[in-house]
C-alpha cells in the first residue's frame, strides 16, 4: 500500500427501479473539498497515463465497466512503490489518490468503461504533470 492512498468500499443500493451508488459524502475523511466533477470513457485494453497532480485530491468512482489503476508513488527516491486496484460493480469501491502519486489506468470490460472523479480543486494545466506510458515501467500485462 502507497502511504495516503485510501481504497474505501461503497454501497449499491438495489432498488425495484434500479440501483442507487455511492461515490463520497462531505462528512467523510477523504473528502477535502470541491473542485469539479469529471467523467472518463477508456475502452478495453487501453491505457490512459501517467498524469500526477501537484495538489489535486482524486476520487475515483468506476459506475460502469472494469478499470485497473495503477499508482506509482516516487515521493522517495530510493524506495518507489506500485499499488494497483481494480474498481467495477462486484468490487465497488472509492480509490482516493493524494497529490504527488503518479497514476495511470486500464479498461478491462468489454466495449466502454466510465470512471467518475470527485476532484477536490479545479482542473489546471500547471498543476498536473505528464509522462508517456513507458517513461513509467510497469508490466502491463500481468
Amino acid at each position: 500500500m502507497i502511504k495516503d492512498v485510501v481504497v474505501t468500499n461503497l454501497k449499491i443500493i438495489n432498488t425495484p427501479d434500479g440501483e442507487v451508488m455511492h461515490a463520497i459524502k462531505r462528512n467523510e475523511d477523504e473528502f477535502k473539498s470541491f473542485g469539479e466533477v469529471y467523467f472518463s470513457n477508456i475502452k478495453k485494453d487501453r491505457i490512459k497515463g501517467w498524469k500526477r497532480h501537484k495538489e489535486m485530491t482524486l476520487n475515483l468512482v468506476v459506475p460502469v465497466g472494469k478499470i485497473r489503476f495503477v499508482l506509482h508513488d516516487d515521493r522517495i527516491a530510493s524506495n518507489p512503490k506500485f499499488q494497483e486496484v481494480i474498481i467495477s460493480k462486484e468490487n465497488y469501491c472509492r480509490l482516493t489518490v493524494p497529490p504527488l502519486i503518479w497514476m495511470a489506468f486500464q479498461g478491462l470490460s468489454e466495449g466502454k468503461s466510465m470512471l467518475v472523479n470527485i476532484a477536490s480543486i479545479m482542473h489546471h494545466p500547471k498543476e498536473v504533470e505528464n509522462k508517456n506510458i513507458n517513461q513509467i515501467i510497469f508490466d502491463w500485462n500481468k
